[in-house]
């Protein structure tokens, strides 16, 4: 949008971005650093809890340090409810501490991550949690296979000649699930010669079967042609028939 307006990253006279309010990969926060020339942090928070400031990241970025004199935080296995240890990948299940009028007890999150061990270099002393991998109910399984949109959108955003905006759209062929990637092309990577999108759109169908195990149909798009949704952002499209 700001390369179509002609405005510059040095124009808008950012330094710093706290992102939240969705998952986001690390080659997504590296894309948005590189294009706005700026630091990204990750942050987490949700509505329930306040908004933001369950937990964030300080200058190393190895974590978001959990706000521990206000949340007690625990990782379950989301499906058998036992507890995870430290680690391990599993559904958050947070404690208010403080909150008087409204508190929750062991409230489900149904966002997937883990704790990360260890100590950060910056000294504080409070856990870690590790960027969200999504969540419990946004797993899609595909012919069998589980697959979180996350490893997609990871594998997109660290393929140079991809744009910011995707969809992943589910359809039934017969018996067998369909899996296609819609992405669109990155301004800069957008030659015109069909030969090159051939090249590119085969390049990220047998990369993302070698992440998720599925191949995908790839379909790649003009800069700006992808529907964009307002607020979080509406990535999937389950057009399978529920029985």
């Amino acid at each position: 949008v700001l390369a179509g307006e002609g405005i510059g990253p040095d124009q808008l006279g950012l330094r710093k971005a706290f992102i939240g309010a969705e998952p986001h990969s690390e080659e997504t926060r590296r894309k948005i650093e590189s294009l706005l020339r700026i630091d990204a942090y990750n942050s987490y928070g949700l509505s329930e809890m306040n908004g933001p400031g369950v937990a964030f990241e300080c200058l190393y970025k190895t974590g978001l340090h959990l706000w521990e004199d206000a949340y007690l935080l625990e990782m379950i296995n989301p499906h058998t409810l036992q507890p995870l240890a430290e680690g391990e990948t599993g559904e958050i299940v947070m404690t208010t501490l403080q909150r008087q009028a409204t508190p929750l007890l062991r409230y489900r999150t149904r966002d997937l991550s883990h704790l990360v061990s260890g100590h950060c270099a910056c000294g504080r002393s409070h856990r870690r949690l590790a960027r969200l991998t999504g969540r419990s109910d946004d797993m899609l399984i595909i012919n069998g296979v589980n697959v979180f949109p996350s490893q997609i959108e990871a594998l997109l955003m660290k393929t140079p000649e991809v744009g910011s905006n995707y969809l992943i759209q589910l359809e039934k062929r017969g018996s067998l699930d369909r899996l296609i990637v819609k992405a669109e092309i990155a301004a800069q990577g957008f030659t015109g010669h069909s030969h090159t999108l051939d090249d590119l759109r085969e390049r990220i169908s047998e990369s993302l079967r070698s992440a998720i195990l599925v191949k995908p149909a790839v379909e790649l798009h003009k800069p700006g042609s992808l529907p964009v949704s307002e607020g979080k952002a509406k990535r999937v499209m389950d057009l399978r028939p529920a029985f």
